[in-house]
């Protein structure tokens, strides 16, 4: 964004391109970059910013030699680390008067090397199109610029992987209705089924065993025409519902089915019983499938997704194709009363082994703090905002954003690429 300093770059600048490149890479996708860029931000500079910065450039060129052209619009004037993102790519569109690319601009050559330069000599677009070769289509604004690159897209054949069209009923019940369905906070329950049925066509749903472990609704169902297999929670994973998601992420593996992932559960349960009962063994299978998958992963946090919970409902950690969260998720360890009640009990025990008084004004005040800490940290825009997902989405918009995903997952899988061993070789 060139509005905010110049589009200089920070570390989850970095992290951003480097996962949209991720995403494409993955799915086969075209990658389109729109540059206008001073280069790393030097008012926050980090040896680190710096040095993950170069995966920018290692990604633009192994996306090339994957076959998957790296088309850019030269917006305005992009220098140092900037220049090199049009210098990575296949194709390069420069807008006339705007558009410029310089490792340098006439400031820091001045400063460097005495030399007096005017940054439209050194790496405007229109010197760029007649002398270096760099920009090979010169746009008259912006908006010609964005038509050019709609035209090379177009010109890529790219839709040719597209799966035929193929008719498909409505939910029977409206996504708006979500809005209301779905309570905000995720310590008051709801039923997922509801939620399920209000994304899938013409709501109609075959429950896997739904009455054993049925706090973790295992469901097959369609979504705009793709047959899909759906996790959702009811309430905390038990040794039940563990094992019988494995053995439905297995059925689903096994059929080539894409897997959704509906997230709100605050854990796996604890407690004699359910340790008695192979809470972990029946757990730590479970990840094992999650992770191990190898069809398209969706996951939608739609609630609480907190612990291992979070794990085994296909967390940020474990390689989702999209992972997406709702405004009113909460994401951590745990939550934070939950924690603050640890702290407490943690507390109170250490003090009566030590035959002490526990200062309940310093422990409440103590417990406020922590639950505050925790839940501030657990909440959706910010957890968001640190990149813990792949954005946030309106719930009403669930329905079209995971069959969007479908699509490209399901093209990506009957694309076959031309790879070769460097990437394109600019003239």
């Amino acid at each position: 964004d060139a509005g905010i300093n110049a589009g200089a770059m920070t570390g989850k600048s970095v992290d951003k391109a480097l996962g949209a490149i991720e995403i494409a890479l993955k799915q086969k996708l075209p990658f389109v970059h729109l540059v206008e860029s001073a280069g790393a931000d030097l008012t926050r500079y980090t040896v680190e910013l710096w040095a993950h910065g170069g995966g920018m450039f290692a990604g633009l060129a192994r996306l090339s030699a994957a076959g998957n052209p790296v088309i850019t619009v030269l917006h305005g004037a992009s220098t140092a680390g900037g220049a090199y993102q049009p210098g990575l790519s296949d194709y390069v569109i420069g807008v006339k008067g705007n558009g410029m690319a310089m490792l340098a601009g006439g400031a820091l050559v001045q400063a460097a090397t005495g030399e007096i330069a005017e940054d439209a000599d050194l790496g405007g677009a229109q010197m760029h199109a007649e002398i270096t070769g760099l920009v090979e289509y010169l746009a008259e604004d912006d908006a010609h610029g964005l038509e050019i690159a709609r035209d090379v897209v177009a010109g890529l054949g790219w839709q040719n992987c597209a799966a035929p069209a193929v008719a498909y009923d409505l939910p029977q019940y409206d996504s708006e209705e979500l809005a209301g369905a779905i309570p905000a906070d995720y310590r008051k329950p709801y039923d997922m089924h509801e939620l399920a049925a209000r994304l899938v066509d013409g709501s109609r749903l075959r429950d896997f065993k739904p009455d054993y472990g049925p706090a973790l609704v295992c469901l097959q169902a369609h979504i705009m025409g793709q047959p899909v297999g759906i996790l959702g929670n009811n309430g905390p994973i038990d040794p039940d519902g563990a094992t019988k998601a494995t053995h439905f992420l297995q059925l689903m593996d096994q059929a080539g089915t894409p897997v959704i992932f509906l997230g709100n559960t605050t854990g796996y349960m604890v407690g004699t019983a359910y340790e008695r009962a192979g809470m972990i063994k029946h757990g730590s299978k479970m990840i094992q499938a999650v992770t191990n998958l190898r069809v398209p992963k969706i996951s939608l946090y739609t609630g609480a997704s907190f612990g291992a919970g979070n794990y085994g409902m296909c967390g940020h950690a474990f390689g989702a194709d999209f992972l997406f969260t709702w405004p009113n998720a909460m994401t951590g360890v745990m939550g934070g009363e939950q924690a603050a009640l640890t702290m407490e009990q943690v507390a109170r025990r250490t003090a009566a082994r030590k035959g002490i008084p526990v200062d309940e004004a310093r422990l409440a005040k103590q417990s406020a703090g922590i639950a505050a800490h925790f839940d501030s940290q657990s909440d959706a825009f910010f957890t968001s905002g640190r990149m813990l997902d792949m954005g946030m989405i309106d719930p009403r918009d669930s329905r079209a954003v995971i069959g969007f995903c479908l699509a490209t997952c399901s093209e990506a899988g009957r694309r076959d690429l031309n790879p070769n061993a460097f990437g394109v070789g600019r003239a």
